[in-house]
């Protein structure tokens, strides 16, 4: 049988993914603690992945999860969120899930740096 084309195949880019899916943890971990629901982690759809869909207070959240080397970067990193692509996803999310479609919705970002707090980016774009 055929390996799965989304999955990686160099040492490097399995390192990368595991990497992904520590960081995802941390981040749900982390907004748990911050009395948030988790509702989906890597929800995959035909327009994109969001990473986590966490919901606090009758607020939808959709969050970016960017891990990286150092935290000077996180700034650059900010910039460089695919925003229509967690749009769409975002929107797509909430057709298949009506009761949340009439709920409030944003969309934060979480940075992850080794030895740092992870920083929470609270309402980090717009979705228009």
């Amino acid at each position: 049988m055929q390996p799965s084309p989304s999955k990686p195949k160099n040492k490097a880019r399995i390192a990368a993914y595991r990497g992904g899916h520590r960081a995802e943890a941390l981040a749900a971990l982390f907004l748990q603690l911050k009395l948030y629901r988790i509702i989906a982690r890597r929800h995959k759809t035909p327009v994109g992945e969001i990473d986590l869909i966490a919901e606090r207070f009758g607020t939808t959240v959709f969050v970016e999860v960017k891990a990286r080397r150092t935290a000077a970067r996180q700034a650059e990193t900010l910039e460089a969120v695919n925003t229509s692509r967690i749009t769409r996803a975002a929107d797509y999310w909430l057709a298949r899930n009506p009761a949340k479609a009439d709920t409030d919705m944003r969309f934060d970002v979480i940075f992850l740096a080794p030895w740092r707090w992870p920083r929470h980016v609270i309402n980090a774009f717009d979705a228009s």
